[in-house]
C-alpha cells in the first residue's frame, strides 16, 4: 500500500465534513430550520475532529490526540441528539 494514501483519505474525509457543514449552513440560512443548525454544529465538529485526524496522525506523529479526538466525536454525536431532542419536544 502507498504510504500517501491514508493522507489522502483523512484529508478528503475532512474536506467532506467541511463541506457537508457548509451546505447545511446554507440551508439553516436560507430555511430556518433548527435542525439543519443542529446538524451544521456536528458537521463542524466533526470536521475538527478529522482535523485533529490529521495533525495527530501525519503532522505531529508523536504526540497522542487520541483523548481529544474522542471527546470532539463525542461532542459531536451529542449536539445533534440534543438537537433531535429538542426538535421533538416542540412539535
Amino acid at each position: 500500500m502507498q504510504p500517501y494514501l491514508p493522507a489522502i483519505v483523512y484529508l478528503l474525509c475532512f474536506a467532506t465534513s467541511s463541506a457537508c457543514a457548509f451546505l447545511l449552513w446554507r440551508g439553516y440560512a436560507r430555511i430556518g430550520a433548527r435542525l439543519l443548525l443542529w446538524s451544521m454544529i456536528c458537521f463542524l465538529l466533526l470536521a475538527a475532529n478529522n482535523l485533529l485526524v490529521v495533525i495527530d496522525l501525519l503532522v505531529l506523529a508523536e504526540a497522542d490526540f487520541a483523548i481529544a479526538r474522542l471527546m470532539l466525536s463525542l461532542t459531536a454525536v451529542s449536539v445533534l441528539l440534543f438537537g433531535f431532542i429538542w426538535d421533538l419536544e416542540d412539535e
